[in-house]
């Protein structure tokens, strides 16, 4: 059964297949519920989880939740990453999906599941082409973001929409939401730790419309963050330099 929020969404004329792509690492407590709280919306969901380098059981719990029966039009996969790093977990996955809208949730839940479908509507109903999580502009909950991390997530979204040209109230926010036929046109630097910043370079570099979701971001209910500050944010700011080499510097030179 589909739930409110979900339902208000669907004055579409035509319904879109969805890939929801969760990368997992070390967090066996959220995966259980994961599948039960995304709403059903969209011709048909496909949910695909990534695991890759963690020490607790989410790959025992993911096998658990993807082997039981669900409604006919949700279909669960489930793959070993081969690589490392989040970034490489996301792509993997994306290169898995076969819906036509492509998704990507984080497994912690700290954006809730019940505000997928206002990404879904942004491209389903084409207000926009690529839709970016917003975290910064929403209220959030108390512990949800430390603040080193909030004082980052202004810098990089300040300083990536001075060199794209396109504001950027978050950067950062793992959700983001695409068309499938749009992806097949995006590349990866190697260099992006999460995977957010290629994605978001795909998406100017293919001139899509970039809208951006605000979402009520929410503490974690389970585990610690996989970020090492130090680690990457020395890649980020190799990102931001990359940025401004292609989109600034080099762009300047092809229009003279």
């Amino acid at each position: 059964m589909q739930t409110k929020s979900a339902q208000k969404f669907y004055h579409t004329k035509r319904l879109f297949s969805v890939s929801i792509v969760i990368p997992a690492r070390n967090e066996a407590g959220n995966i259980t519920n994961i599948v039960s709280s995304i709403p059903k919306f969209g011709k048909w969901q496909e949910i695909i989880f990534i695991e890759g380098g963690s020490v607790d059981n989410t790959w025992e719990k993911i096998v658990e939740v993807t082997n039981h029966k669900t409604r006919p039009s949700l279909k669960l996969r489930r793959a070993k990453q081969k690589g490392k790093g989040k970034a490489d977990a996301v792509w993997q996955g994306l290169k898995l999906a076969k819906g036509d809208i492509l998704m990507i949730y984080d497994a912690d839940r700290t954006v809730p599941p019940s505000d997928l479908p206002k990404f879904y509507d942004v491209l389903a109903n084409n207000k926009g082409q690529f839709a970016n999580g917003d975290r910064l502009s929403f209220p959030m909950e108390k512990g949800a973001m430390q603040t080193l991390n909030m004082i980052g997530n202004h810098i990089f979204s300040f300083l990536f929409s001075w060199i794209l040209g396109q504001h950027f109230t978050d950067t950062l926010c793992g959700t983001k939401v695409f068309w499938k036929n749009d992806f097949k046109n995006f590349k990866r630097t190697g260099t992006d730790p999460f995977g957010d910043f290629d994605l978001i370079f795909g998406a100017i570099r293919n001139n899509l419309k970039v809208i951006e979701v605000p979402i009520k971001y929410k503490e974690r209910v389970y585990g610690k963050t996989n970020i090492n500050r130090f680690y990457h944010g020395l890649l980020l700011i190799k990102m931001t330099w990359l940025a401004l080499l292609e989109f600034k510097l080099f762009r300047k030179q092809k229009t003279r």
